[in-house]
């Protein structure tokens, strides 16, 4: 990690807390407490977690003396750390209906309390490296709220609108190119002095034959003609268990898709539904890996690996529809260049399942489960969303689920090989 100064460091920490509870702002306590499917947690949960992370890891080991908010916090708001208690099911957030929202505000000012006096202290650096991790941690889980939200809107028969203000008029797309690069050995993984997570090591060499990227990713106008010409009926498009989960979950396009009364598209977005029409140009989002893989076969085309991917994206500046934008959707491309929209609007399925990097050693300790645990049955994504927050995201970055996945803004690139 590079050297941080103790100023700037509590100045980031009051940031990013900060970005949490201004993205909670149009929630009501009821809205809060809601968790609409299987990967989701309730909005509180979230900012009772991410204060669970900074007093576990950092004020109950490195502060003497330091006295707990509440001694039942420890398991209640442990997500999967094995290694430090029992945790409840993550089924059953959504009937913690105590503490109530304000009780965990109050939390969060504790431990905001209590970071910020320690912080003014000699802070070793051990603990240093862990409140930048715990901001990070805290980053991902702020993509994770808005999305969650956006889930439990959608279940809401009302259709509840979280983002207020203009959208952006349609656009056409621009021409979709193909951008050749020479392969070869390359490097990747991260390298440098800030910080990264630890499944982004150690950085290696690679192999890559010749291939050629899409300049941006599928449009809402192109997913749709796959769905005119069969594309959730035709069975040899799909992997075997793709096709099982088309057919088990009825699926007949993309998640957040429903027809209107007069039988047009519309899909439901943050700031209510919208007309597929006026979204035709706007990357296609919430499709699995199933789906992106399905398109893509039915496109004579495949999915980039996670290596092609971060070599095409590694001398490009992070930039983009990224979550300081407040679009909280997908925009059209709206600069011309040779590889568009690699990062924000949607993250991109590769081809790649989730594996450890040759060398790759997790976190000693509990930290060691934050992302070591998870490497299987899980496909890697890589560019971030219009959620992810913009100082989070890097070429190196390695996001991963599981390839039914569909509640994150995932989408897709093309590659040809």
């Amino acid at each position: 990690m590079s050297v941080v100064t103790p100023t700037v460091l509590a100045e980031e920490f009051c940031r990013v807390r900060s970005q949490s509870l201004a993205l909670c702002a149009p929630l009501t306590p009821e809205d809060m407490m809601v968790q609409s499917c299987a990967e989701a947690s309730p909005a509180k949960w979230h900012l009772a977690h991410t204060t669970w992370f900074f007093e576990t890891f950092i004020l109950r080991e490195f502060r003497p003396g330091y006295r707990p908010f509440h001694p039942d916090f420890l398991w209640l708001f442990n997500s999967y750390y094995n290694a430090v208690s029992a945790q409840p099911e993550k089924k059953l957030r959504a009937s913690f209906s105590r503490p109530t929202a304000e009780e965990i505000i109050a939390y969060r000012h504790h431990v905001d309390a209590a970071m910020e006096d320690f912080a003014a202290g000699n802070v070793p650096e051990a603990a240093r490296e862990r409140i930048v991790l715990g901001l990070n941690h805290e980053q991902q889980h702020q993509e994770l709220l808005i999305t969650d939200v956006k889930n439990a809107f959608w279940n809401n028969p009302l259709h509840p609108v979280y983002a207020q203000g203009p959208r952006a008029a349609a656009q056409e797309a621009s021409s979709l190119k193909w951008v050749d690069f020479a392969g070869g050995v390359a490097e990747i993984g991260y390298k440098g002095k800030d910080f990264c997570f630890d499944n982004e090591t150690p950085r290696h060499k690679v192999y890559l034959e010749p291939f050629r990227l899409a300049s941006r990713p599928v449009t809402c106008g192109e997913y749709l003609r796959f769905m005119e010409d069969g594309g959730y009926s035709r069975s040899e498009l799909w992997l075997s268990e793709g096709w099982s989960t088309v057919q088990a979950e009825r699926w007949q396009a993309p998640l957040y898709w429903r027809r209107n009364e007069g039988g047009l598209w519309e899909v439901f977005t943050m700031h209510g539904l919208v007309e597929l029409d006026d979204l035709l140009a706007t990357p296609v989002c919430h499709i699995s890996y199933f789906e992106a893989d399905a398109y893509a076969r039915w496109a004579g085309k495949n999915l980039p690996t996670e290596a092609e991917w971060e070599v095409a994206a590694a001398a490009a500046p992070v930039s983009g529809n990224l979550l300081e934008g407040e679009k909280f959707h997908p925009q059209a491309a709206s600069v011309a260049s040779q590889m568009e929209q690699l990062y924000g609007d949607v993250w991109e399925w590769t081809v790649s399942a989730y594996l450890p990097y040759p060398g790759f050693n997790p976190l000693p300790g509990a930290l060691g489960e934050y992302n070591g645990k998870f490497m299987c049955n899980q496909m890697v994504l890589r560019g971030g969303s219009v959620a992810t927050p913009a100082s989070h995201i890097r070429a190196t970055y390695r996001n991963f689920f599981a390839p039914a996945t569909r509640w994150q803004f995932s989408g897709v690139r093309l590659a040809d090989h």
